[in-house]
């Protein structure tokens, strides 16, 4: 039997444990954020569609961008046991500098439209942070600003090779007079892929006060009051702004693009090279074989091609191939700090994070991306934990086993994929 009894005042009262009431509404929100999904739904809320859609969605059906995500899902980890893991160490040595965790901030266009704050708030919450900061030439804040607002962190650049040769090659120049280390050559994005949402939101540069424009807004006031009174939005390398992004992507772009330019690059660059979206075994030993610095395994965030390779698919086979010749990144569809983890262990030396990073800008600018870093360095190192490694170094194949109900079917006369 229970004996119950009358319930004691001075006990209740000692239950009653209340938050003290906080002004700081921001930190509150994000302070409750434990996840980059839950920073996504807080994103969400306060960004206008038009902005928050062309964050968070992918070329045409999206499939590229949902089977990228789905395939760090779908992955099964295997621990060790009875190891003392009290310390663990997240850094890594990448592109022949540290960074405190084994991720970066990926560059990301027109981020200014996401949050007022934009690249400015992304550099600085990496250099606090001790992780590289990656600068987009369709970024909407300069090189130079990036660079006094890092100025003793770790800032990339990001190229695409224009129409207008003189655009690109002047920004290579401004890039390494900055002291950027890294230039990301991006070889993925000769046109602008069908970005469906974009074009079903009337979304362009700068946006356009249409009447469901302004009937989305209501409830975000917030969002352009920000938008409304500070500096007018600019770009790095554009002289001319209006448009949709399509537009804009396919004015100032050049498909023609080929290895004599990646030679006449590599010419002008003074740092480490890295090629971004390679997407396949073969080049991939191809621009090994030209020795470059990395290749970034990518199809550009599933913005571009859809139906594209899957990177993390791909990340074994390119790892067996290149050995320790080059270092691989990759990015797309990362969304945990263990999806991280697992990259790592199947042979990845860096990766890349864009939407992650650019949900926690809009839901809370600086400090919003610094929530981001937060939950993804604290999730590498709890993963790190329970599959107790002590250091990156000690990630191997054998911690992870990719499971994959999309397996290729073999092509008469074609070579077949290797299995992972």
């Amino acid at each position: 039997m229970v004996t119950r009894q009358l319930p004691k005042p001075e006990e209740i009262f000692e239950l009653m444990k209340f938050r003290k009431p906080s002004l700081d509404f921001r930190g509150t929100r994000l302070e409750k954020a434990q996840s980059i999904y839950d920073l996504r739904k807080i994103a969400k809320r306060r960004t206008p569609a038009a902005a928050f859609d062309y964050t968070d969605g992918g070329a045409e059906r999206e499939i590229s961008m949902r089977r990228a995500r789905k395939a760090f899902e779908d992955v099964e980890f295997h621990p060790g046991i009875l190891t003392d893991v009290s310390r663990v160490d997240p850094s890594v040595n990448i592109l022949g500098g540290p960074s405190a965790q084994p991720f970066g901030i990926a560059p990301t266009g027109f981020t200014r439209l996401m949050q007022t704050e934009g690249e400015i708030a992304g550099a600085g919450a990496a250099g606090a942070a001790g992780i590289p900061f990656s600068l987009s030439t369709l970024g909407t804040t300069s090189i130079e600003d990036v660079h006094a607002e890092n100025p003793d962190g770790r800032n990339w650049y990001q190229l695409y090779v224009m129409k207008d040769r003189s655009i690109s090659y002047g920004l290579v120049e401004r890039a390494a007079k900055a002291g950027f280390d890294t230039l990301f050559f991006t070889v993925d994005t000769p046109v602008a892929g069908a970005r469906l949402r974009d074009k079903k939101n009337g979304f362009s540069i700068p946006p356009q006060l249409t009447p469901g424009v302004v009937i989305n807004a209501i409830p975000r006031p917030w969002w352009w009051i920000d938008f409304l009174t500070t500096p007018k939005l600019e770009f790095a390398s554009l002289t001319s702004t209006g448009g949709t992004v399509g537009e804009l992507l396919d004015s100032a772009m050049d498909p023609s693009i080929n290895y004599e330019d990646l030679k006449e690059i590599r010419e002008m660059w003074p740092g480490k090279i890295a090629i971004k979206g390679v997407q396949n075994v073969e080049d991939a030993k191809k621009l090994a074989d030209l020795g470059v610095d990395a290749i970034v395994l990518s199809n550009h965030g599933g913005r571009q091609l859809d139906r594209a390779s899957v990177p993390f698919h791909l990340l074994p086979e390119v790892k067996r191939e290149l050995g320790n010749s080059t270092e691989i990144m990759v990015d797309t569809g990362i969304m945990h700090g263990s999806d991280i983890v697992a990259a790592m262990a199947l042979g990845a030396d860096f990766t890349l994070v864009g939407r992650a990073y650019l949900y926690g800008l809009m839901a809370g600018g600086r400090r919003g991306v610094d929530r981001t870093i937060e939950i993804l360095s604290e999730e590498v190192e709890r993963t790190m934990r329970l599959l107790q490694v002590h250091t990156i170094e000690e990630l191997e194949p054998r911690h992870v086993t990719q499971l994959r109900e999309l397996q290729p079917i073999p092509q008469p006369g074609a070579r077949r994929r290797a299995e992972v």
